[in-house]
């Protein structure tokens, strides 16, 4: 039989074993021999496409379009290696196929059936490493002769008779599987979902499930990014006891690579590389870069500033003994309606290499972070990890709005999340630690309607105090009458729309207004570019300068502390994000000036203690303002002391009364004794009386 494939003749499987084993022999004894030595710790010899197609042409045509044959030849012709007196099973691995063979998700058809393809994505599902039977051992129950079947479906196929040929009876019998002669190797099941960042326009990401065998299962993780190189096959579809005509899309792992290197999927070129340099050097560029963010929505110069920092983040540290130092700054936007919140979360995702948008109210199984869910289809009924937009966003920027009304099971994952970068699970047997090292950029809405800047901020958002300490930046957006500033804004959105209605007949028109300095697809390498690239350091005199305004701020306060360490921390964040965003692998003073006036502006607007006009970040990291503090210490010695006086629990009235002749009006009592409650400071043992928790 002669097989004839365009003008590359093979007369039989052995001439293709043949010319496989004379290119083993000629450029790859010394891999082998390295896999050898290692086996069975490695149990691949994992080749380079192009090196085939360098030695033979036609040989590597033939792998991409009849890849089972000649993987299996080729790993026939592996076992004929002779390595020191042994020849291990080795399986046979390509990766760096052709561009060609580098196919979307979304675009893979029937014509791709059966061929040698790579795909690319991110790990949504991944499920345990399970033993799959590849090769079964049955033993006869008349005459106990054991037959041995492959195993090629994921149904398991059984004699349909005692085979003569293997030493059987030869007759029709029912058969007991031997588990301990049988032959199994690992596998796992993947589902790999297109990267978000390619998508626009709200498109659906598609997803393929990929099969994984022996040395590939267990090395991914639910939210890595990856290529996958293997042959595109069917799956028959069932309803009931009936086989569909419609199929599903899988595919068998060949190989797999890991992206290492942060933003792979954005390619700039030297032209690019050239146009990003020259940007770098311009004096305007903070004042150009800012202006490109959401040019449509008017005002907000130092949100856009903080938004701008954030898309470009600090340096990331890992400390000789693990500790690792987030380099993601975390925003969170507060407002009243109509503010554009969500219209600036939507253009911050756009602009950001990496993004995931979501709602922290319409979020999946998983929600923002991960979870083990059942799956009856993927999972086979089984537990299964899945990735939530934290996890998705690893590398880049997670934009949440409505963050205020996630789910409690969220919000509690969240700490983790923000600080440390990871989240941990540990449910049905799972245990997994998976990395969301990503910038959090959140909106939420004030409880009441409209953000009151008089009362703390912990009181009018659904968000615990411990998890706003976390961001390193809070802006409220609000909506207060000025005349001025009323007429500035109203003549902007006008002008937007009359821009729009002209826009729509004249398609070359030009408008600077609204027209951003950078266009988001410059932009976006740019911030690429300077995120692989750019790795800031502290001057002395940034050092200095940002040391010298954190100690000055917390001696000249009298009763309060402005700032803590963590803020220490956001200075250096937004500082070196100061310095990457001039492309500049040192940060000097102006950086520190940046981060101060930046950390400033947002403190005068949401930690100020009104009463006494100093800052106090206890407003934000424990909702209680130094006054409030003040009061609930007057409230605690009324109620320990009738406690004390009449031996029980201390009724509401009473408590009023005394306060009242501290000069604590009665609504200011009830709001602080609830809020007590909240905090575990007193408990109600009877309705309307109060205890102190400690006593």
């Amino acid at each position: 039989m002669c097989f004839d494939y365009k003008t590359m003749a093979i007369s039989s499987l052995e001439s293709l074993m043949e010319k496989w084993e004379r290119f083993f022999q000629e450029y790859c004894k010394d891999k082998i021999e390295s896999a050898a030595l290692l086996y069975p710790e490695k149990k691949s010899l994992v080749l380079d496409y192009w090196d085939i197609d360098k030695y033979d042409a036609e040989l590597g045509e033939y792998l991409l379009e009849k890849p089972y044959t000649a993987i299996f030849t080729a790993e026939e012709a592996l076992k004929r290696i002779d390595v020191a007196g042994e020849a291990p099973p080795l399986h046979f691995r390509v990766k760096n196929l052709p561009e060609t063979r580098k196919i979307e998700i979304r675009d893979l058809r029937a014509v791709h059936l059966g061929k040698f393809i790579s795909v690319s994505g991110l790990v949504k599902k991944v499920t345990e490493v399970r033993p799959k039977l590849q090769d079964a051992a049955f033993q006869c129950k008349r005459c106990g002769a054991i037959i041995k079947i492959p195993q090629e479906e994921n149904v398991l196929t059984e004699p349909a008779e005692c085979y003569a040929d293997q030493g059987g009876c030869g007759r029709k019998s029912s058969f007991k599987l031997l588990t301990d002669k049988s032959e199994f190797i690992d596998s796992q099941k993947i589902e790999l979902q297109e990267s978000p960042e390619g998508l626009r326009g709200g498109a659906q990401p598609m997803r393929l499930v990929i099969y994984l065998e022996d040395d590939l299962v267990g090395d991914v993780v639910p939210g890595d990014r990856i290529t996958v190189n293997g042959i595109l096959r069917v799956q028959a579809r069932r309803t009931g006891k009936l086989k569909l005509t419609e199929f599903n899309k899988v595919m068998d792992a060949v190989s797999i690579e890991i992206k290492d290197q942060a933003f792979e999927e954005i390619a700039i070129t030297e032209e690019d590389e050239k146009k990003i340099k020259e940007v770098s050097k311009d004096p305007m560029l903070y004042e150009k870069i800012r202006n490109s963010i959401a040019p449509t929505i008017y005002g907000l110069e130092m949100e856009k500033e903080a938004l701008a920092l954030q898309l470009f983040g600090g340096v990331p540290k890992t400390m000789p003994d693990g500790t690792r130092i987030r380099g993601d700054i975390h925003i969170l936007l507060v407002g009243d309606p109509g503010t554009a919140k969500s219209q600036l979360l939507r253009y911050i995702s756009q602009l950001a290499p990496r993004s995931i948008y979501t709602s922290g109210k319409s979020s999946s199984a998983a929600g923002l972070t991960a979870s083990a869910v059942r799956s009856d289809e993927f999972g086979e009924g089984r537990w299964t990890l899945e990735a939530g937009a934290l996890v998705l966003a690893d590398m880049g920027i997670a934009c949440v709005d409505e963050l205020d009304k996630m789910s409690p099971k969220d919000r509690d994952a969240l700490h983790q999340a923000m600080e440390q970068q990871e989240i941990s699970i540990a449910k049905a047997g799972i245990n997994a630690t998976l990395k969301s090292r990503c910038a959090l950029l959140g909106a939420a809405n004030p409880k009441f309607g409209r953000f009151d800047e008089y009362a703390p901020i912990a009181d009018q958002i659904n968000i615990p105090p411990a998890l706003l300490s976390r961001f390193d930046l809070i802006f409220p957006l609000t909506d207060k009458p000025d005349r001025e500033k009323d007429e500035a804004l109203a003549t902007h959105i006008l002008e937007v729309h009359k821009y729009g209605e002209m826009l729509s007949h004249e398609k070359d028109l030009e408008i600077d207004k609204i027209k951003p300095v950078f266009d988001p697809e410059f932009l976006r390498k740019y911030i690429a570019y300077a995120k692989r690239n750019v790795f800031p350091v502290l001057t002395e005199e940034a050092m200095e300068k940002i040391r010298e305004y954190y100690v000055e701020m917390r001696a000249r306060a009298k009763e309060t502390v402005p700032f803590t360490p963590r803020q220490l921390e956001a200075f250096v964040r937004i500082a070196e994000a100061s310095a990457r965003m001039r492309l500049s692998n040192v940060v000097t003073a102006e950086d520190a000036e940046r981060a101060i006036k930046i950390v400033e502006y947002y403190l005068r607007k949401v930690g100020i203690e009104r009463e006494m006009g100093e800052f106090n970040i206890d407003i934000i990291t424990t909702g209680i303002t130094k006054t409030q503090k003040d009061k609930m210490r007057i409230i605690t010695d009324i109620i320990r002391d009738i406690c004390k006086e009449t031996e029980a629990p201390a009724p509401l009235e009473e408590i009023v009364e005394r306060a009242q002749e501290e000069g604590i009006d009665k609504a200011t009592v009830e709001k602080l004794i609830s809020k007590m409650r909240k905090e575990g400071i007193i408990f109600e043992p009877k309705h309307g009386k109060f205890r102190l928790t400690s006593e």
